[in-house]
C-alpha cells in the first residue's frame, strides 16, 4: 500500500470514536511509573479511549486497575491522584476495597435482594517494565510481555538499564492534530533533514545510517551520531506509545499520545536519568528536545489543516522511508475493519 489512508478519517467523528473503541480501549497503554505508586493506598486515573481507570497500590502492596465506575449508577468513583484506604463512590459513598471488592453500599440492609458478591469493580489488567506502569481496560487481552515483545532487552542492549533510571520530570503538551498525525510523524524521519536541522547536526539522517526496525507489536528507529559514537532508539508501542532513548548519559523518556478529538490529541513524557546526570548535558538534552516538539508541532498541524480542507482524498507514502507508516495504516485499517 502507497496510497495513504483516506484523509476522511482524519477529521471524521464516527472514525475517530470507532478507534478510541477498538484500539485504545483494548490495548496496553502506558499509565506512569511506580514513583507515583509507591505506598499503599496510592492511586491514580486516566482513561484507556472512553473507559476511565483507577490504578491503585493495595495494602499487600500488589498493582490493581479497575474501570472507575460504580456498579450502583455509573458514576466515576476517583479522581485524579493522590492516598486513600478506600476506593469511595462521591454519589452516593458505595465503597470498594483496595482490591475492588464491594465492602458497604448505604441502607443496602433495607433491600433482601441486594448481594454484594457481583457489585466488585470491574478488573483491568496492569504491568510494568521496570519502573513503567501500563494499562489495559480490557482484562481479557493478552499480557503486557507479548506487547512488548523484545522491546526491553533492545532497550538494554542500548546500554540503558531501565531498573537504574530515576524519574526527573513529566512534560505534557497539547496538538491541534489527529493522533495519527502525531504517530505517523514520529514513525518516519524522511522530514529529519528538512524540519530539525539541531536533530541532523547530531545525528546522521542519511538513509544507508538511519535504520527502521518493523516489529509485530511496535517500531523502531535506530539514530547513530554523526560521530559514530552513540546511538539513539526511538520505538513507538502500538497504538500510541512513545519510547525515546537519546544519544548520551543513560536516559529513557516514556509516554503515550491521548485522542481527545478528531484534530485535537494531548501528550505527555515522562523523562527518567541514570543517577547524576552532568548538569550541562541535561541543560542541552532539554534545550534539543524542545526544539524537536516545537519544530514536529508546527508540521503535524499544518498537516491536520491541510487534510481538513477536502483538497485531496488521499496521499502517497515513500517507500522504504515510511514503511513504518504503512504497517501502521494497515494496522489501522484492520482495526477498523
Amino acid at each position: 500500500m502507497t496510497e495513504t489512508l483516506p484523509y476522511s478519517w482524519y477529521t471524521d467523528a464516527d472514525v475517530f470514536a470507532r478507534e478510541r473503541e477498538r484500539m485504545f480501549e483494548h490495548s496496553w497503554l502506558y499509565a506512569g511509573h511506580l514513583g507515583q505508586l509507591a505506598e499503599p493506598g496510592s492511586y491514580f486515573t486516566l482513561r484507556a479511549g472512553e473507559v476511565p481507570l483507577v490504578v491503585v497500590r493495595d495494602r499487600e502492596g500488589e498493582l490493581n486497575a479497575f474501570v472507575n465506575v460504580c456498579r450502583h449508577r455509573g458514576s466515576e468513583v476517583m479522581a485524579g491522584s493522590g492516598s486513600c484506604t478506600t476506593l469511595q463512590c462521591p454519589y452516593h459513598a458505595w465503597t470498594y476495597g483496595l482490591d475492588g471488592a464491594l465492602r458497604a453500599a448505604p441502607r443496602a440492609e433495607a433491600d433482601p435482594d441486594f448481594d454484594r458478591e457481583p457489585l466488585g469493580l470491574r478488573a483491568g489488567q496492569v504491568g510494568t517494565w521496570g519502573p513503567f506502569i501500563f494499562v489495559n481496560a480490557d482484562a481479557a487481552a493478552p499480557p503486557l510481555a507479548d506487547t512488548l515483545g523484545p522491546l526491553p532487552e533492545l532497550v538494554a542492549e542500548g546500554g540503558v538499564d531501565v531498573d537504574q533510571l530515576e524519574f526527573h520530570s513529566r512534560g505534557s503538551y497539547s496538538l491541534q492534530t489527529n493522533w495519527k498525525v502525531a504517530v505517523e510523524n514520529y514513525l518516519e524521519c524522511y522530514h529529519c533533514a528538512v524540519a530539525h536541522p539541531g536533530f541532523t547536526e547530531l545525528i546522521d539522517v542519511t538513509p544507508d545510517s538511519y535504520r527502521l526496525e518493523r516489529h509485530p507489536t511496535f517500531a523502531s528507529h535506530y539514530a547513530p551520531t554523526r560521530d559514530g559514537n552513540a546511538e539513539g532508539q526511538f520505538h513507538l508501542i502500538w497504538p500510541g506509545n512513545k519510547v525515546n532513548v537519546w544519544p548520551g548519559h543513560a536516559n529513557l523518556s516514556i509516554g503515550r499520545l491521548v485522542p481527545v478529538d478528531t484534530g485535537v490529541t494531548e501528550g505527555f513524557l515522562d523523562y527518567f536519568f541514570a543517577p547524576e546526570p552532568d548538569p550541562d548535558w541535561l541543560e542541552g538534552f532539554f534545550e534539543l528536545d524542545s526544539q524537536v516538539g516545537a519544530e514536529d508541532r508546527e508540521l503535524v498541524e499544518s498537516v491536520q489543516r491541510g487534510m481538513r480542507s477536502g483538497a485531496f482524498e488521499h496521499g502517497r507514502l515513500m517507500l522504504p522511508s515510511e514503511e513504518l507508516i504503512q504497517d501502521f495504516q494497515s494496522w489501522v485499517a484492520a482495526r477498523l475493519a
